[in-house]
């Protein structure tokens, strides 16, 4: 089982052809480096988020969304995608049967622009792209998860997803995995890969350190 550092996948993330629909994309996505020096002054609830926390608008590839949906199936009941860019894994994933499929993603030209991808797709009314800080976001009844996020936002993000995700839910990480988890499955190669999370697995394995850690400390 190969597991890619961050400093891996980043060396993964060639130019490649993204064409006219890609260009525009990424172009609304990048463009907010005007609205974002502007809010960064004008909005004081925009400065709350640290830098090391705001993640780079970077398009799912069709492969990435692929190995996302792969690492699903069989799975049932709603969706939520943490940081959801443009949108296209919260419709893939109502295409797939998903609902509800809600997407979180707190810039908000990206969210005009998944929303535009839903209308586009004919699933406006089927899904949901909402404004709001993922670090608020209630996951207590989450049974499937996805992110693509940062490394340094995930470090942080396994904390909420062991406190408030239940025992059946299911975290799917695409292009950097989660740094202190241990994938159930690994789907695809380099840039592409996405790798799964079982809550219950991870929180046994959490248990199981604990215990042993309690046993070295009373015999030392």
């Amino acid at each position: 089982m190969d597991d890619d550092t961050p400093d891996e996948v980043f060396a993964d993330l060639r130019p490649k052809h993204l064409g006219v629909w890609g260009v525009a994309q990424i172009a609304a996505g990048t463009g907010l480096a005007v609205y974002a020096m502007w809010v960064g002054f004008l909005q004081p609830g925009f400065r709350k988020v640290p830098l090391r926390l705001q993640v780079p608008y970077i398009p799912a590839s069709r492969a990435q969304v692929q190995n996302v949906m792969t690492l699903l199936k069989g799975r049932k009941g709603g969706l939520v995608d943490l940081g959801s860019g443009d949108g296209r894994i919260v419709l893939e994933a109502h295409q797939h049967g998903f609902s509800p499929a809600v997407g979180y993603e707190l810039n908000p030209w990206l969210v005009r622009l998944s929303r535009f991808h839903a209308w586009r797709a004919g699933h406006q009314d089927k899904v949901s792209y909402r404004r709001e800080d993922l670090w608020k976001v209630d996951l207590t009844k989450c049974k499937n998860v996805t992110v693509f996020l940062a490394p340094s936002v995930l470090s942080l993000l396994q904390k909420k997803l062991q406190a408030e995700l239940p025992d059946d839910a299911l975290v799917v990480a695409g292009r950097f995995p989660l740094p202190d988890w241990k994938p159930c499955r690994i789907e695809g190669h380099g840039v592409d890969r996405a790798w799964a999370y079982s809550m219950q697995a991870h929180k046994q394995h959490a248990v199981r350190n604990d215990t042993e850690l309690t046993k070295e400390n009373e015999s030392s």
